[in-house]
């Protein structure tokens, strides 16, 4: 998955083509036979990254359907600004605005615990080319400045070596107090992320991580833990595109294996529990439909953990990455979870190239309302007096790098107040990582 860097630039200009619905993009007409293809504006990105996205071949008839799907497929890649195509007798020429590359930006976070964590990054989006990300980041809580921290790395690819082995690479250090789940969470996580596309809408999952916790409290005592984490899954992905989905199904099932290396010493130091020691069952759907400028979205993350869990790992139900109708707090803990959503989105504003003082990027903007469930429970099957629901409503903009930033007020009958939030990247992906 791609993480955390917050660049935003905001510019006032919408084009009237935009909202007449006139694509400006194609400059071929449809049924003209390729000859040969050809690129232009490829400064920084190499042409097979290109390639193994493009739909058109030479030899067959352009089709402008085809170009629009690849469209999708390109600004999936969250490398170029603006993209284009034109006929020259029977070459068909592609023409490519680069993003910016190089970032040294501010950098920003928004976790239950932590609220808004703000900071400093350097990435690199496209490092040798290839489409690999990379970037390193500091961050630090803004209501605990300098005394909640996170030091990170990480690096991710849809490709390796040329195979379709999308892979994610994280290294992340913490050092913060949790006051939702009460200890000190100074730990160390290193995470690989893989996904092989075994059919053009099949993807074979899997996944290993190790984490150190070095003050973690448990029972009476404080100690240190050692946990491994491998798990194995697949995913159905039939979405138009993975970044600002419009149309599709998406389905995930993971199998996670969570174990401590270690014994933990309790009573005094006089006996000992092997440990926490659990399974996660992972269910991920999703399904989205237009309708003119409407997106309608459904979406439902169930994960079920037979086991032994202990409290540092239990999940928290509040805030803009799980649900909107309340803050996170320690009075709302479980051990399982699913989080149910409704979302309608309008598109006040289709994606848009822009560029200040040669920086290239673009720009969009998304009104949204919607409803969320939510049920975390400990043990058993869930009940009523483990479910809330709330309505929100809210205005997102769609930038580089970090997808979307949300800016949204949830209400809950419940709470009968609402509340206030902002956040970074799709909230379906933020809610599966939250707690890191």
């Amino acid at each position: 998955m791609k993480r955390c860097l917050f660049t935003c630039a905001v510019t006032a200009c919408i084009s009237v083509a935009a909202f007449a619905g006139v694509d400006s993009s194609i400059g071929c007409p449809d049924g003209t036979v390729i000859s040969s293809i050809s690129y232009e504006g490829l400064e920084h990105t190499k042409a097979r990254v290109v390639n193994r996205e493009l739909l058109n071949k030479a030899g067959e008839p352009f089709s402008a359907e085809k170009f629009n799907l690849e469209k999708r497929r390109l600004q999936d890649l969250d490398l170029f600004t603006d993209i284009s195509v034109g006929c020259e007798g029977g070459n068909l020429k592609y023409t490519f605005v680069e993003i910016f590359r190089w970032i040294p930006a501010p950098a920003g976070k928004t976790t239950e615990r932590d609220g808004l964590m703000i900071g400093l990054a350097l990435a690199n989006l496209n490092v040798l080319g290839e489409d690999i990300r990379a970037e390193v980041q500091y961050r630090t809580s803004s209501e605990r400045f300098l005394d909640n921290n996170e030091y990170a790395f990480y690096a991710s690819s849809p490709y390796l070596f040329g195979l379709p082995l999308g892979w994610n690479f994280e290294f992340l250090r913490t050092d913060s107090y949790d006051d939702i789940r009460d200890y000190q969470d100074d730990s160390w996580l290193v995470d690989l992320d893989l996904d092989y596309q075994l059919l053009p809408n099949l993807s074979i999952l899997g996944t290993i991580a190790y984490r150190e916790l070095e003050k973690a409290v448990f029972t009476f005592d404080e100690a240190s833990a050692q946990l491994w984490e491998y798990g194995f899954g697949f995913a159905f992905d039939f979405r138009d595109t993975k970044i600002d989905t419009r149309k599709g199904i998406y389905y995930e099932y993971m199998l996670t294996h969570v174990k401590q290396l270690d014994r933990i010493a309790i009573c005094g130091g006089s006996c000992y529990t092997e440990g926490e020691d659990y399974w996660e069952l992972l269910n991920d759907a999703r399904a989205y439909y237009p309708v003119g400028r409407f997106v309608m979205g459904a979406t439902a993350l169930v994960r079920y953990r037979p086991g032994e869990v202990y409290r540092f790992d239990y999940f928290s139900h509040g805030g803009v990455n799980s649900y909107r109708g309340r803050y996170g707090d320690s009075k709302r803990l479980g051990v399982h979870e699913t989080l149910l959503n409704l979302e309608e989105r309008f598109i006040l504003l289709d994606r848009q190239p822009a560029s200040i003082a040669g920086v290239n990027f673009f720009y969009g903007v998304q009104l949204v309302a919607g409803l969320d469930g939510s049920l975390i429970w400990n043990s058993g099957r869930p009940g009523w007096d483990d479910y809330e629901g709330a309505v929100y409503g809210g205005i997102h903009l769609v930038v580089p790098a970090v997808d979307r930033l949300r800016f949204e007020v949830g209400y809950s009958p419940d709470r009968g107040e609402p509340k206030y939030f902002f956040g970074m990247i799709e909230k379906v992906s933020t809610s599966r990582w939250r707690g890191r």
